[in-house]
């Protein structure tokens, strides 16, 4: 009975409310200290560096304090000048903190090396196909005395005979040797 009664008086609700009052306090003290040492208060707006020279964008960066890291780009384009931004994360305008990380997609300086098919002794239609599929062109077609006809026979780039499974740049234009169906002599 004398617990109960402890429970209904007033120095009972005294120090509850002693004890609310400093809980509060502490968790608003937390918040205000968690607010310093996060910064949330001091955001930096991301600048725009979509075609921006590497060198003009890491010291652009740097100024402002941020950090940056490249990430490859296979994807060549050639409107935008070599070694340039292509795109970064976090976009443009966007509010990070001093110190966060810029991941920056910058353009190669030409088109990647693709190695070329083995369409040596197949149609001209599917050496045709098998070119455009990884990314080259067909360029000139030339025909040569033998039986089978529209038969690729051998593979030229820039003037010279070149082999299956070499590596050119990407949309670089294949000359084809084709045969012209009639018996050598």
């Amino acid at each position: 009975m004398r617990r109960l009664r402890f429970f209904i008086s007033k120095t009972f609700f005294f120090t509850l409310f002693k004890a609310g009052v400093v809980g509060i306090g502490l968790i608003f003290l937390l918040f205000l200290v968690l607010r310093f040492h996060t910064r949330q208060n001091r955001l930096i707006e991301v600048p725009d560096l979509h075609q921006m020279p590497l060198a003009q964008a890491q010291e652009l960066l740097s100024d402002l304090r941020l950090n940056f890291e490249v990430i490859d780009s296979t994807q060549y384009n050639p409107e935008i000048p070599p070694l340039s931004v292509i795109e970064h994360q976090p976009r443009a305008h966007d509010e990070v903190k001093r110190g966060r990380k810029i991941y920056l997609t910058l353009n190669p300086s030409t088109y990647r090396k693709v190695s070329i098919p083995n369409v040596v002794q197949v149609t001209y239609r599917n050496a045709a196909s098998s070119l455009r599929a990884v990314g080259l062109e067909v360029g000139n077609i030339t025909y040569r005395n033998n039986i089978g006809k529209d038969m690729v026979l051998d593979l030229r780039f820039e003037g010279k005979s070149i082999s299956p499974g070499a590596k050119i740049p990407k949309t670089s234009e294949i000359d084809l040797v084709l045969g012209n169906g009639k018996r050598g002599r």
